[in-house]
Order: structure tokens, then C-alpha cells, then sequence
């Protein structure tokens, strides 16, 4: 078959399974696996910075997020201020250059110093940083690549590049890391970071031709939090829904820091490698579950239950895991905790609450939304990380009792997204009735 026939077929397939034009094939292509290298690379790392942490204290840990929220909230305000005075699409590359560079910079250093737990803690650290960051940037030069109408259309398609390389990633790391060593996972992610750089020039030289949105600029909100790096909090603080977003928010992290510190615990006896595959094999089970509950179960939820059930559904079932837990603290009832309560946040309870900012002045979302999803979220972990060890260093609690406690966390954290959506429903209904003729 003739090359011209074939991209015809492409054509002509894409254009009746998807909203695509023609025109916009090539850049919503490119977004795609830009996307999808970006997950990919992260969740090779990711398995191996979790493995990482069985051989430190939960002192050590919470120590470690600790650094991590204070460093999350100052590159909030710097990469506010960065992209205030940079053109933003020539600092995008340096982006993604940067961390590639990076975790080169820690391969070699582990070549130099196996097992040097001060480079361990520092790669845990960074690793976290990038995971805030690295996706986030790739939104906003989304933002700054399709105009309003082309986002309706294409972002959805485009998103699920990410949920395949949230797939792939870490099956990469569960098949290769117990045979070539978790260094050589972190120059593979290093090389794979370096491959859209020359997406990133041809995106922006098929948004003045095909996309035909030469005009079109980021706009400065959405990039950065206003023109004081200080606004965001001070709109946070002085908005009582906003702070109900972050509470949620918080009390979500801190589920998610109980059961994670429970694995981490029961996984110390085993070898760094072995602990690099479980998580990895755990993350692709993960994944492929947040992939099926994103496109079967979520709209359909919301949409005839509403949010006062979709919201606090996935906090009473982690109640119940809890619980199960409390009776049966082992390795595979705390994994599959795991599995079930970051699967339902990823596929549904975040699809819900990111529904919430609908009801907040388009101001009032881009300033204090970094605030939220950085600062909220990194804050509760702090919390949360503290509290988890001293209940076991400080009181010398066992996995059973520290369970029963998040059981009853779990319970505030389900009272909140319960009244936040009964909150949403009557507001949605009330602009619905307005609205009618």
C-alpha cells in the first residue's frame, strides 16, 4: 500500500473514532506522547523512590516531607516569578532539560556511593518536587497550544497519553530493576526526559500553522499566582469554600501518608530491588484500575448521584479498609488498601473535587489553586507524616491501633466531602433553576 493511501486510512480511522480535524491530527499526536514519555518517566522513578523509605524511620519520613512542603511552597512563588518575567514557551524546555540533567547527576552519584543514604533521601526529595511539577507545566503549555474550542475536543484524548504512560512506566520498572539496578531506571528516565524537547519546538510551529492560534498567549493567570506571589494564600485563607476544598484535601493526604507509612513498614525486611518491583507491579495495577473508573465509572456517578455521593464514597470505603487492616496488618491487605483508596481518588474522587473550582470566580481558581494542590497537599503530609510517627515512635502503637486511627480520620475525612458536595448540588441547582426561562 502506497504511503499516501496509508496515512489516508489514519485519516480517515481518526476522523470517525474521535473529534480530531485533520488539521489538528499531528499536534494532538504529538501532545499525546509528550504526555504519555512524561508519566512514563516518572513512574519509573517512582517505585524506587518508595522503596527507598523502608530503610528510614517514620521520624526520617515525616522529616523528609517536611523539607518537601517547605520547598513545594517556595518553587510555587518562584516558578510564579520565573514565568512573570520569561516568555513561557522558551522556558518550558529548561523545564524538562533541567530534571533530565538532574537525575543524570544522581545516577553518577550513585556510581560513586552505593547505598549513601544522604543521596537516598536527597533523590526521594526531588523525585517528589518533579512530580508536582513536571505534568503541571505540560498543562499549561497545552494552554498556551490550542485555543478554547480545540481544548474541549482534544484534552480528553490528549489525557490519556498519560494514564498509558502511568501504565507503562512502571511496568518498565517492575521488569527491569531486580536485572540492571534501580542507577541505570534513573538515566533511562534522564534520556526519556530529553525526548520532547523537539516536540516542544514542533508544537509551537504547528500552532501558528495548522492550529492557526499564533495569537494566542497563556494567559498570566493560569501560570502563576497573580502578580504577588502571596495572593493565592491570602485568597485561600479568606474564602470558607476554598479552605473546605483544602481540608479535603488534607485529610485525603493524610489517609493516603498512614498507608503509605504502614507499607513502608512492612516491606523493610525485604531488599531494595524487591521492594522497587513490588511497588512497581502495585503502581500498574494501580493505574489501568484509575484508567477504568476515569472512563466507566465517574461521569455517570456524578451525574445521577451527585456529589454529595461521589465525593465521600471513596473516603467510607477506605473506613472499611481501614478497618480490615486494624484486624490484618500484613503486607498484602495494606497494598491493596493502597491500591483501592489511590485508584478511587485518581478516577474519581479528583475528577469530582476538580469540579468543585467551577463554582470559583476564574480568579479566585488560578490564584489559589496552586496553593491547594501544592501547599494543601504537601501541608498534609506534614501533618499527617508527624502525627504517624508518634503514634508509633512517640506511643509505640502498633500497625493494628495506627489503622483503627486512620479508620477514624477516614470518617472526618468522608463528613467533609460530604458537605462540600451537598454544598456544590444545591449551588448547581439553584443556578440550573435560575437559568430556566
Amino acid at each position: 500500500m502506497a504511503s499516501g493511501s496509508i496515512k489516508s486510512t489514519i485519516l480517515g480511522w481518526i476522523r470517525k473514532t474521535t473529534t480530531v480535524n485533520d488539521n489538528e491530527v499531528e499536534a494532538a499526536s504529538l501532545s499525546f506522547v509528550f504526555v504519555f514519555i512524561l508519566m512514563a518517566a516518572y513512574y519509573i522513578l517512582r517505585p524506587i523512590r518508595d522503596a527507598m523509605a523502608s530503610d528510614w524511620t517514620d521520624a526520617e519520613v515525616s522529616f523528609l516531607w517536611t523539607l518537601n512542603f517547605f520547598i513545594s511552597t517556595a518553587l510555587v512563588a518562584l516558578f510564579g516569578a520565573i514565568v512573570s518575567r520569561i516568555e513561557f514557551r522558551k522556558f518550558v524546555p529548561f523545564v524538562y532539560i533541567g530534571f533530565a540533567a538532574s537525575f543524570a547527576t544522581f545516577f553518577v552519584a550513585v556510581q560513586l556511593a552505593p547505598n549513601a543514604q544522604l543521596i537516598n533521601k536527597a533523590f526521594y526529595l526531588w523525585v517528589s518536587v518533579f512530580a508536582l511539577f513536571h505534568i503541571s507545566v505540560f498543562w499549561s503549555l497545552m494552554a498556551d497550544t490550542y485555543n478554547k474550542e480545540q481544548a474541549g475536543r482534544l484534552f480528553a484524548i490528549i489525557a490519556t497519553g498519560a494514564s498509558l504512560g502511568a501504565i507503562v512506566g512502571p511496568l518498565i520498572s517492575g521488569v527491569l530493576v531486580g536485572r540492571v539496578g534501580i542507577e541505570t531506571m534513573m538515566l533511562v528516565s534522564a534520556v526519556m526526559l530529553l525526548l520532547p524537547i523537539p516536540i516542544i519546538r514542533r508544537l509551537q510551529t504547528l500552532k501558528a500553522t495548522r492550529l492557526q492560534n499564533a495569537e494566542l498567549q497563556v494567559d498570566g493567570a493560569s501560570v502563576r499566582i497573580g502578580g504577588n506571589p502571596f495572593a493565592g494564600f491570602r485568597e485561600f485563607f479568606s474564602n470558607p469554600y476554598l479552605m473546605g476544598i483544602g481540608l479535603f484535601i488534607i485529610l485525603y493526604t493524610g489517609i493516603g501518608s498512614f498507608v503509605y507509612l504502614e507499607q513502608k513498614n512492612l516491606l523493610a525486611p525485604y531488599e531494595l530491588e524487591a521492594r522497587a518491583t513490588i511497588y512497581a507491579w502495585r503502581d500498574v495495577i494501580l493505574n489501568t484500575l484509575t484508567y477504568a473508573l476515569a472512563f466507566f465509572v465517574t461521569g455517570r456517578l456524578v451525574s445521577r448521584a451527585g456529589m454529595k455521593v461521589a465525593l465521600p464514597l471513596m473516603p467510607l470505603m477506605v473506613i472499611a479498609g481501614m478497618l480490615i487492616l486494624a484486624f490484618s496488618p500484613i503486607l498484602i491487605v495494606a497494598v491493596g488498601l493502597h491500591i483501592v483508596s489511590k485508584a478511587g481518588n485518581y478516577g474519581l474522587t479528583r475528577p469530582a473535587r476538580e469540579m468543585l473550582f467551577t463554582l470559583v470566580s476564574r480568579e479566585s481558581r488560578f490564584k489559589t489553586k496552586p496553593v491547594i494542590d501544592i501547599v494543601a497537599y504537601r501541608g498534609g503530609d506534614v501533618i499527617m507524616g508527624w502525627f504517624f510517627a508518634g503514634l508509633t515512635q512517640g506511643l509505640g502503637l502498633g500497625l493494628a491501633a495506627v489503622a483503627a486511627v486512620g479508620a477514624g480520620i477516614a470518617a472526618l475525612w468522608a463528613a467533609v466531602g460530604f458537605f462540600l458536595g451537598r454544598r456544590f448540588d444545591s449551588i448547581s441547582t439553584a443556578v440550573e433553576t435560575t437559568d430556566k426561562p
